[in-house]
């Protein structure tokens, strides 16, 4: 186990993808074999957290997307326009290297990827995910995403919601 910092910073050619061991072969596969293919086709962006400036601890992904309307819980749903569709930020992959697994490192992915998706300059009304299992899911519930009702495995979190939160972690501080 390490206590290194890590730095978060978009993929780049010269980070080692041949190391990273999630524990999970399609988000490990992905990152050594797709990964590249889908930002050279801007279809995805992928951001990585590098220890020791080059060692990739953990990742993720993120594309646009959109929830629709009618899915969402009709509590939230009530007080958006009536569009068909509400824009979003898809996190599209999450894995954090099981040498630096329990050191909060998912948990830190995720706020970065809150983070760049409320400053982005395109209008996204939440960041979604698709979590691949339960355990996954209750990960994410964890940090206040909320589940799609007929979707157990989709959840969103409204931006607004991630701002208000940092806006108060920031007035305690």
């Amino acid at each position: 186990m390490s206590n290194a910092p890590f730095l978060v910073a978009p993929l780049d050619a010269a980070h080692d993808r041949t190391g990273f061991h999630g524990g999970s072969d399609p988000l490990d596969r992905y990152l050594r074999e797709q990964v590249a293919q889908d930002i050279r086709r801007r279809v995805a962006a992928c951001f990585v957290a590098l220890a020791d400036r080059q060692r990739i601890a953990g990742y993720y992904t993120l594309a646009s997307a959109s929830l629709m309307l009618a899915d969402l819980p009709a509590s939230i749903s009530e007080k958006l326009p009536r569009y068909p569709t509400v824009p979003a930020v898809r996190m599209g992959r999450l894995a954090v290297d099981e040498a630096f697994s329990g050191q909060g490192l998912g948990g830190a992915l995720l706020a970065d990827a809150l983070e760049r998706a409320t400053r982005s300059e395109i209008a996204a009304y939440a960041l979604m995910v698709d979590a691949k299992d339960d355990h996954a899911a209750a990960f994410y519930g964890h940090h206040g995403f909320i589940t799609l009702p007929d979707s157990p495995l989709t959840l969103f979190l409204p931006l607004a919601t991630a701002l208000a939160s940092r806006n108060r972690r920031n007035r305690a501080c």
